[in-house]
Order: structure tokens, then C-alpha cells, then sequence
């Protein structure tokens, strides 16, 4: 199986919990019916309403872009999951850790789910160009969770020496099982996306990374990529793609989905944080993201919809679901079961990285990937090595276990201490933008601390604290800059009196040395008789000009008499 790959690296650090797959894997992947309503979040990746191209009342096909590309390059095509008619665009809750509100479209659908026409991709139309277009075109972005627009990351690959893609297949978040369904269902579909992009890059190899808890997605893939590689074959257009698809085992372990961790156990190589993976010719891509590929490029459809995982001990048939992109989570737990006694958390994403929803009426978006119903044991078993009912937090013992599982060398109990007092300056030292929040430093602290709450509380008080710094830096730019624009007007504005005052002292010294003189009182004598001419001319003017108006004035009178008078006979 491993022809290019001589040995699989071991990555650092670490932990085991129980991943809790097979819940929500005994069912095939269940189609939803059509929502009454889509509430379709604008902020999916960077948009904002002032790229919107659609308006309130305004009728839309499935398939419609209703954005388009505005000035930032890291925006990402919205279109409408289903027909229908917009209804409202307004602030809505969010799908996002923040928790806030962002502007969102409202569409009733007409239940007829009409496309627009597609436009499939033909032997001829395979440029580079043409698709990194159509993959654009389809707004699709990444789907592994950090939904970062593909074309933007395709487009920089460009510009380097990409030797390597990595498909990342390894989904190592417990109870997440939305990529394992789609490979065992459609990994016919999925190899021809990731042979897409193989051309598209020009790869010397391709190296597709799953966990080994997942044989019957790995039985399937290698199926795909033996019928793919002979479709290629008898295809001339398709042989100039003769990098090979190797499908790599990895042993189960949390956070081995991670793009770094991965990129490290499949090559060996380390990507530094703040480096992107690129400039050392090795680009990484969600298995899903391959798919949506696919269908934008051979079947011309855009993303609008997504598997999501909903599982959790809450829900009465843990499944996964392709949803439309919009679709209130409310509406698919009740086309799946609705919930069961032991609901009481819910979370988007799995226990060690997911955030808590504060209601069920939020829709779902491209990043959203698993809803985990569950009950507080449960939620607490997932993330804890310790039983619920001794879960109390404790002080800080020292073990050292947090460091020893940390998958990127940090220091956690340090970054702990630091960020309780405060000590920003030493939680920056001790590298903390270099952690990934994967919660293995959380899971087995036997004190129960939750590190990572810490340690994102400490990243938004840095943040805050640069962005502080930075409006406290371009106050005083602005406040120097207003100080020297004064000094600038106000020696502008003196050395402009001090003209003015040097004309009238050299005009008085001038009329002077006229007056002392002879010549100069006679010169003034005849100067002022010809202003006095002058004024008299002008005087002449305006009483021959005065006479002239008199006299048209009577003329005029006269005229109208007579006028008047023919009239009157």
C-alpha cells in the first residue's frame, strides 16, 4: 500500500478517549425534506450584506448566487439552498462561538426545490484557470471546520512548488463521523474530486491520511481509486494525472485530524505556527471539501448543503444528515427523532473543541460539521479522564501531564499560571498562539482545571490588548500629525504677514522718496487730473446710457397707447 512512504512519523503528545463513532454510523446518510424557512448566516466566511445582489421580495432559483465577490479576497459565494422567495434580511443568532448575531437571509421555500441551470464541465473546459472558476464560482470552502475559502488557498498554492496534497480523512474528534459516512457512500465521487485537484496542482503524490477505526471507509476508498485510476487510464485526456492516490492508515488518536499534526505524521515535516504549510510544497484539504469540489466541477452545482453528524445520548436516533445550508437545527432533530429524556446540553463540533448553542433555532452553516445532544454525564465523561461525580475543580498538583500530551510542545501548566495573574507579557513567552485548543491538556488534568478556557480567555485579552495598543498608537500619529499641520499653518500664516508688512513698509517708503521730490509732486498733479478725466467720462457714460433707457421708455409707452387705442375702435 505505502510505495512512496518508507515510514509513518509518530506525532507528539497526545490522548485516547472514547471516540463513540458507531452511534451515529448504523444508518445510511438520511435526505431531509425541504424546510418551510432557510436562514441563510452572510458571515460564513468574510462576506458582509454589501456584497448582497438579491433584495427582499425577490423570487430565487436552488443555485442562485446571492452575493458576489467583493474587495476582500477571503469572501466566499452565497447561494440560495432551495427555491423560494426572500422574505426578510435582518440580524440574527449566530452558529459561532461568540455567540453574537450577524445579518442573515430569510427564504420561504415553494417546496418545488427548482435548480438553476447547471452548467457541466466538458473535457475541453479543464484549464487551470477555468477551474479554479468554477470552484469559486461554487463558494465552497473549506469543510473540515475552518470553512477558509478553497480558492484562495488553491491560488496560493499556485505560487509555490507543491509536491504534496494531503487529503485529510482523519476526523479524530470523538462522536464527529460526517466524513467517515460520505467515503463509505460516495468515495467514487470523492476520489474523482481529489483527482481533480491532483491535475489542477500537478502533484508528484497525493497521500490521503484516515484513522484507523474506520475500515470500511478505507475498504472503500481503495475500491474508488482502483476504478477512478482505470477510468483515467482509458481516458486520454485524463493521463497527463499520473500522480498516485495512497491511502495512509494512521493509528487513532486525538488531535491526529489536526492539519499540522497530520501534515507531520504523514511526512515528517513541521509546520512552525504562523507559517503556512505551502511554502514547504505541501498543501492539505478536507476529504469533504473533495467532494464539493467534484460536484462544482463535473456536475456544475454549488455548495449548498453539507453531512452533519447529530448524535449525543439527547437524541432519540443518532444519524448523520445532508442538510441544507440554512436549514434550523430544530427542524432536522424533528425529521430524525426529536429528542430524548436525557437531553440537556448541545453543542456544534465534538466535546474537546466544540462551543455550546444557546437554542436549537440556529440554522446550520458550511463549517458546521456535528450537533452533539447530550446529557451533563455524558458531556462530562467525553472530555474528562475522571468519573462525573468527582469532577470539582482543584488546584493545580503539578503533575505534568498536561505537557506531556500537549501535541505542540507547550507548557500548560505555565501558561496557566501566567494567565491567572494576568501576566500576559510571560503567557506570549511561553508561545501561546502556537496552541491549537484541542483540550488533550483539559481531558486528563486530574484536577479538573479547564485549561483551555483559560487559555482562550488569555488569547482574547491579548488580542484586545494589541488592538488597544494599535488605536492607542494611531492616536498619538493622529494627534503629532494634527500638532505639526498647525505649526505648518501657523508659520504659513507668518511668513504671510511678514510679506504683506514688507510690502507696505517698501509702498509707504516708495510714496516717500515721491513726495520729496519735485518731479514726483508734479507727476502726482497730472496723475490725479487724469483720474478726474477719467471719473468725468465715465460720468458722461451713465447720463447718456440714463437718457438713452428714458427715451426707450417713452417710445414704449407710446406704443402701447396706440395699441390700445386700435383696440378700442
Amino acid at each position: 500500500m505505502n510505495k512512496l512512504i518508507q515510514k509513518l512519523w509518530k506525532m507528539r503528545g497526545g490522548v485516547h478517549p472514547t471516540f463513540h463513532k458507531e452511534e451515529s454510523t448504523r444508518l445510511p446518510i438520511k435526505q431531509l425534506k425541504i424546510p418551510p424557512q432557510l436562514i441563510i448566516p452572510l458571515h460564513q466566511s468574510t462576506s458582509d450584506a454589501s456584497n448582497l445582489i438579491v433584495a427582499v421580495g425577490d423570487k430565487v432559483l436552488k443555485g442562485q448566487a446571492l452575493t458576489k465577490l467583493g474587495a476582500n479576497t477571503k469572501d466566499a459565494l452565497i447561494h440560495a439552498p432551495s427555491s423560494g422567495v426572500i422574505t426578510d434580511i435582518k440580524e440574527h443568532a449566530l452558529p459561532h462561538p461568540s455567540g453574537m448575531s450577524g445579518l442573515s437571509m430569510f427564504i420561504e421555500t415553494d417546496g418545488k426545490d427548482q435548480w438553476l441551470e447547471l452548467n457541466e464541465t466538458n473535457d475541453e473546459d479543464r484549464t487551470s484557470g477555468s477551474i479554479l472558476k468554477k470552484i469559486e464560482s461554487a463558494g465552497i470552502v473549506g469543510l473540515g471546520g475552518a470553512a477558509f475559502p478553497s480558492t484562495v488557498k488553491l491560488s496560493a498554492a499556485a505560487q509555490q512548488n507543491i509536491h504534496t496534497l494531503i487529503i485529510n480523512a482523519a476526523e479524530c474528534e470523538p462522536y464527529i463521523s460526517c466524513d467517515d459516512v460520505l467515503i463509505r457512500e460516495r468515495a467514487h465521487e470523492i476520489v474523482r474530486g481529489i483527482d481533480i485537484l491532483v491535475g489542477l496542482l500537478q502533484v508528484k503524490r497525493c497521500l490521503v491520511g484516515v484513522e484507523d477505526n474506520k475500515p470500511d471507509a478505507i475498504q472503500a476508498l481503495h475500491k474508488a481509486i482502483a476504478d477512478v485510476s482505470s477510468e483515467r487510464n482509458a481516458s486520454p485526456a485524463k493521463q497527463n494525472r499520473q500522480a498516485v492516490i495512497e491511502v495512509i492508515v494512521v493509528p487513532t488518536q486525538y488531535p491526529s485530524g489536526d492539519a499540522r499534526q497530520l501534515t507531520h505524521l504523514l511526512t515528517g515535516v513541521e509546520i512552525p505556527k504562523g507559517v503556512h504549510a505551502v511554502t514547504s510544497g505541501i498543501l492539505c484539504h478536507n476529504i469533504a471539501t473533495a467532494y464539493a469540489v467534484y460536484e462544482a466541477v463535473e456536475l456544475g452545482k454549488p455548495l449548498l448543503s453539507r453531512i452533519v453528524t447529530f448524535t449525543g445520548d439527547g437524541l432519540v436516533q443518532p444519524q448523520n444528515v445532508e442538510a441544507l445550508i440554512g436549514t434550523p437545527i430544530s427542524f432536522i432533530i424533528d425529521q430524525i427523532g426529536g429528542y430524548s429524556a436525557k437531553a440537556e446540553r448541545m453543542l456544534m463540533g465534538g466535546p474537546m473543541m466544540g462551543f455550546a448553542l444557546p437554542s436549537d433555532e440556529l440554522p446550520i452553516s458550511k463549517a458546521s460539521n456535528c450537533i452533539l445532544v447530550s446529557s451533563v454525564e455524558q458531556l462530562q465523561l467525553a472530555t474528562t479522564t475522571q468519573q462525573p461525580a468527582d469532577k470539582q475543580v482543584m488546584p493545580c498538583i503539578r503533575c505534568n501531564q498536561c505537557a506531556q500530551v500537549c501535541p505542540v510542545n507547550l507548557l500548560p501548566q505555565q501558561l496557566y499560571w501566567h494567565t491567572r495573574a494576568h501576566d500576559f507579557d510571560k503567557v506570549i513567552e511561553h508561545q501561546l498562539a502556537d496552541c491549537i485548543e484541542c483540550g488533550a491538556c483539559s481531558y486528563v488534568c486530574p484536577s479538573y482545571i479547564p485549561l483551555v478556557d483559560y487559555f482562550r480567555f488569555a488569547k482574547t485579552e491579548i488580542k484586545s490588548q494589541k488592538e488597544a495598543a494599535l488605536k492607542a498608537e494611531r492616536s498619538r500619529e493622529r494627534f503629532e500629525f494634527n500638532a505639526i499641520r498647525k505649526e505648518r499653518i501657523k508659520l504659513a500664516r507668518d511668513e504671510k504677514r511678514r510679506k504683506h508688512k514688507e510690502a507696505l513698509q517698501k509702498k509707504k517708503q516708495e510714496e516717500a522718496e515721491l513726495a520729496s521730490s519735485g518731479d514726483g509732486a508734479s507727476k502726482t498733479g497730472t496723475e490725479n487730473k487724469t483720474i478726474d478725466s477719467v471719473k468725468a467720462a465715465k460720468q458722461d457714460a451713465i447720463k447718456a446710457a440714463m437718457e438713452r433707457a428714458k427715451a426707450k421708455k417713452i417710445a414704449r409707452q407710446a406704443s402701447q397707447k396706440k395699441d390700445n387705442n386700435q383696440d378700442a375702435v
